[in-house]
């Protein structure tokens, strides 16, 4: 006996507010039969002992450590601005008074 009917293959795609062709609706329904089968199958697999994890392969960041460095390229780029005031940029007032 199947799990899944058309119903509930047209019901799914009325909730994902998906226009499903009704000559695919067959197709779907044996598809998700399938995708219940492999799950069904990966439930009986013993995960005892097993830790969860969020990926297949663990994936570690690689970090530098944080220090300030001078830029040679500092002052080149503060004398390319329309204006300058001292180290920063002078810019037109924004806000109201």
């Amino acid at each position: 006996m199947s799990r899944i009917s058309a119903d509930d293959v047209r019901k799914v795609a009325d909730l994902a507010r998906l226009a499903l062709p009704d000559d695919k609706i067959a197709t779907y329904t044996g598809q998700l039969e399938r995708i219940l089968d492999y799950v069904a199958h990966l439930e009986a697999v013993d995960t005892e002992g097993v830790p969860p994890t969020t990926r297949a392969v663990e994936v570690v960041n690689v970090t530098r450590e944080d220090r300030v460095e001078a830029t040679p390229v500092r002052e080149a780029l503060l004398d390319l601005a329309p204006q300058r005031e001292g180290d920063f940029f002078r810019v037109p007032k924004i806000l109201a008074d």
